[in-house]
C-alpha cells in the first residue's frame, strides 16, 4: 500500500465554485486499488499554500498527484490576469521544498498540452487522459522502485462506461462547495463525436459517447445524497444530450427513484424539444447550459457545430414554453465572421427571448485542435507560437475593436446579455453577497414579463 496525497490546484470561483470531481475520480481508483489517499482541495484550503505544505508534511506520502483544471480562462479581454499554470508553478515549488516524493501531474487542462505543462511545472511524471486506469499501475511502479514512464498515455484506449470510475466524495469539501455554489458535480457519460473547431473535450475524453449504466449513475447521485445531504447536481457530460438518447434512460431512471434532487448540464442547442424537456424537468432540471457558440450560421458553420441558429431558436423556445431558465455561450470573432455576420449574429441574438446570453470575443487557440491550424493558415498567429501562454483567433474579416463596442451597443439594452464576461461576474458575486447560492445567472431570467408581454398583444 502507497502513500498518495492528492491535491486539486484549481482556485478560480468563475462562474462558480466547482468541485473537484476528476480528483474525487482518481482517489476512488486508487482507494480500490489498496492504496491510502488523503485529497486536498486548494479552494477549501483558502488558497493557502502554507496549508498545502502543512497537510503534505502531516501526511507524508509516497507520492504526490497534482489534477489541474484549466489553464487560463479563455477571455480575451483578462489574459493578464487569468493565467493559472502560474499558481501551480508555486504550488509544485512549495511541495518541492518539503517533500521528496514523485509528483504526477494530470488533469483535463494537462491533457491539452502534456509536454509543455509537464515541462514549465517541472513535475516527475504526468498522466495523459483518463487516469484512473492508469494511476495504480504508475504509483505501484514508482513507490517499487521502478523507472515508469515519464508520460503515462490512455487517450489510445478509452476506457468503457463500465470501467469509468465512480467519484470518492470528502464531507468537508462537499460541505464547502454546498455552501459556496449550492452544488457539486457528478457525470453520466463520457466522451464527444461532434468536431467543433476549437474543441479539446475530444482530445480529453474520446471521440465517442460513452454511458455509464443509468442504474449505476443513478446510484451514485443517491448515495451523495444519501451520504452527504446533496440535493442539487451539475452534470459535466461534454454534451448531455446526445443523438444516441443515452441521457434519456439515465433521465427515466432519475425520474422513476424520484431522489427529490435538481440538477442542470451542458446541452447541444438541437434536437430538444418540449417532451423532452417535460420528461427532465420532472426528473428535477431546472435550467440548461447551451454550447450555442455562435450567432449566425456563417459563423456556426465555421466552427463545424452542424446545427442552425433556427435550431437554437427552437431549443429556446421550448426552454421558455415550458419556463427552464437557458444559458447561451456565443463567441463573437471565429472563422468566417465579418462586418455582416456581427450585424446578423447580433440581431438573432435579439430573438433569444426570455434567456442568459454570455458573450465572449475571439476564441482561445488550443494545441491539437482544428482552428489552431486555421489561425496559422490565416495569419492570426505563426506556427512557431507557443501555446501556454493565451493567444487567441480573431477573424482577418472583422475589426475585433468595432467588433466588442457593437456587442457592448446591443448588449447594454438587457441586464440577462452578458459583456464582456468580467460584467457577469461582477454581477453573481453581488448575489452571492447577498447569501445566494447555485447557478445565480438563472435568478436573471423573468417569465413574468413574457407571459405579461404575450397577454398585452
Amino acid at each position: 500500500m502507497s502513500k498518495v496525497f492528492l491535491l486539486s490546484t484549481n482556485y478560480t470561483t468563475e462562474p462558480y465554485p466547482v468541485y473537484p470531481l476528476g480528483m474525487a475520480i482518481i482517489a476512488g481508483a486508487l482507494e480500490a486499488g489498496g492504496h491510502q489517499t488523503r485529497q486536498c482541495d486548494f479552494l477549501v484550503a483558502g488558497k493557502s499554500c502554507a496549508a498545502v505544505v502543512a497537510a503534505v508534511t502531516e501526511f507524508q506520502p509516497d507520492v504526490i498527484g497534482l489534477s489541474l483544471r484549466n489553464i487560463d480562462n479563455v477571455d480575451s479581454f483578462s489574459q493578464e490576469t487569468a493565467w493559472y499554470l502560474a499558481q501551480a508553478k508555486e504550488l509544485v515549488d512549495a511541495i518541492r521544498a518539503c517533500s521528496s516524493a514523485p509528483i504526477i501531474v494530470g488533469g483535463a487542462a494537462f491533457t491539452i498540452m502534456p509536454e509543455e505543462i509537464l515541462a514549465y511545472l517541472g513535475c516527475d511524471h504526468g498522466v495523459v487522459g483518463e487516469g484512473e486506469g492508469l494511476i495504480c499501475a504508475l504509483v505501484d511502479g514508482l513507490t517499487a522502485g521502478r523507472s515508469m514512464p515519464r508520460l503515462s498515455n490512455g487517450e489510445a484506449t478509452p476506457l468503457t462506461g463500465a470501467e469509468i470510475g465512480s467519484p470518492l466524495y470528502i464531507k468537508e469539501f462537499v460541505n464547502f462547495y454546498l455552501a459556496e455554489s449550492g452544488q457539486i458535480n457528478a457525470q453520466s457519460k463520457r466522451g464527444c463525436p461532434h468536431r467543433c473547431v476549437y474543441c479539446t473535450y475530444p482530445g480529453i475524453e474520446g471521440n465517442r459517447f460513452r454511458p455509464v449504466d443509468p442504474l449505476r449513475a443513478v446510484d451514485e447521485v443517491a448515495r451523495a445524497q444519501r451520504d452527504f445531504g446533496v440535493d442539487s447536481f451539475f452534470f459535466t457530460d461534454s454534451v448531455f444530450n446526445d443523438e444516441q438518447g443515452h441521457y434519456l434512460r439515465f433521465v427515466e431512471e432519475l425520474e422513476r427513484r424520484n431522489l427529490g434532487i435538481t440538477w442542470t448540464g451542458f446541452f447541444r442547442p438541437q434536437g430538444i424539444g418540449r417532451e423532452e424537456l417535460r420528461l427532465m424537468k420532472r426528473a428535477g432540471l431546472t435550467a440548461l447550459e447551451l454550447g450555442t457558440d455562435a450567432a449566425s450560421d456563417t459563423t456556426l458553420a465555421g466552427l463545424k457545430k452542424d446545427f442552425t441558429i433556427a435550431d437554437v431558436l427552437a431549443v429556446n423556445a421550448a426552454c421558455v414554453a415550458e419556463q427552464l431558465p437557458a444559458a447561451h455561450y456565443i463567441m463573437f470573432g471565429g472563422p468566417d465572421e465579418s462586418e455582416e455576420t456581427v450585424r446578423e449574429g447580433l440581431r438573432n441574438v435579439e430573438q433569444i427571448n426570455c434567456s442568459v446570453v454570455f458573450a465572449f470575443s475571439g476564441i482561445r487557440i488550443l494545441s491539437g485542435t482544428e482552428l489552431h491550424g486555421r489561425a496559422i493558415a490565416d495569419g492570426v498567429i505563426s506556427a512557431e507560437r507557443e501555446l501556454l501562454m493565451p493567444a487567441y483567433y480573431f477573424s482577418p474579416l472583422i475589426d475585433p475593436q468595432s467588433m466588442n463596442a457593437q456587442i457592448l451597443e446591443t448588449f447594454n439594452k438587457r441586464r440577462e446579455w452578458i459583456f464582456p464576461p468580467s460584467e457577469g461576474q461582477e454581477k453573481l458575486e453581488v448575489m452571492r453577497r447577498f447569501g445566494f447560492r447555485g447557478l445565480l445567472w438563472d435568478r436573471l431570467v423573468s417569465f413574468e414579463a413574457k407571459r405579461r408581454a404575450i397577454k398585452k398583444g
